[in-house]
């Protein structure tokens, strides 16, 4: 028997709640089960998961495969959630340092513009062939109307 750890649906129409079980690979998704594992929440903010963690070892020491999404789950089930007081370390550079940081930042994207519009400027210098309308298309095509063919000069 292939067992394995997956997810159930449990909630109402258009209100999603899974339960996260151990089942044998061969029944439905919404069918029989062996044991329920955990719970899945995806509605709320942040998503609820629970996980009996000793439980979910239990199975998977004993060959139980966890699905994509399952596995997914445990790894988001342990990371702990971030503390909104938690301010960022301070910096360890002294003020005055951090002062000229801007101006160099300034200067460096100033360069950059000046090496980006040049050679915007030689590659929109270059005459475009085969292109109707281009601002260098030749001019003895210009008379020509739009949809007949090109007539050829040559």
């Amino acid at each position: 028997m292939a067992v394995r750890v997956r997810l159930t649906r449990v909630g109402s129409k258009k209100n999603p709640i899974w339960r996260v079980v151990v089942a044998d690979g061969r029944s439905p998704r919404d069918g029989r089960f062996i044991e329920t594992v955990g719970h899945y929440n995806p509605q709320t903010q942040p998503s609820t998961i629970v996980l009996d963690r000793e439980r979910l070892q239990h199975w998977i020491d004993r060959g139980a495969q966890p699905s994509g999404t399952v596995k997914k789950l445990m790894r988001a089930g342990n990371a702990p959630a971030p503390l909104a007081a938690e301010e960022p370390p301070a910096a360890a550079e002294p003020a005055a340092a951090e002062s000229d940081a801007p101006e160099e930042i300034a200067q460096a994207a100033e360069e950059s513009a000046t090496e980006t519009s040049e050679s915007t400027a030689a590659e929109l210098s270059e005459p475009v062939e085969g292109v109707p309308g281009g601002a260098n298309f030749p001019a003895e095509h210009a008379a020509d109307e739009p949809g007949e063919p090109a007539s050829d000069a040559s």
